[in-house]
């Protein structure tokens, strides 16, 4: 059974928030953006947008999203 989502970080905007989900998932993190955060009937979101992991892999995911911002 799935652990419980947690919020992990907030995005800019849903464009950055979908490439930090393609990092987190090809890591094999599971990540969602917070369903109500996303637009996608209006377009690109250009507000900012909550990604959820399941909670196990927390730790993983904020270590996954440092490594891009250091790089």
């Amino acid at each position: 059974m799935p652990g419980n989502w947690v919020h992990l970080t907030t995005a800019p905007d849903q464009m950055t928030a979908e490439f930090w989900l393609t990092l987190l998932k090809e890591e094999g993190i599971p990540a969602m953006i917070r369903p109500s955060d996303s637009v996608s009937y209006l377009g690109v979101s250009g507000f900012g947008c909550r990604i959820q992991v399941i909670e196990e892999y927390e730790e993983r995911a904020h270590q996954v999203l440092a490594d891009v911002a250091d790089a």
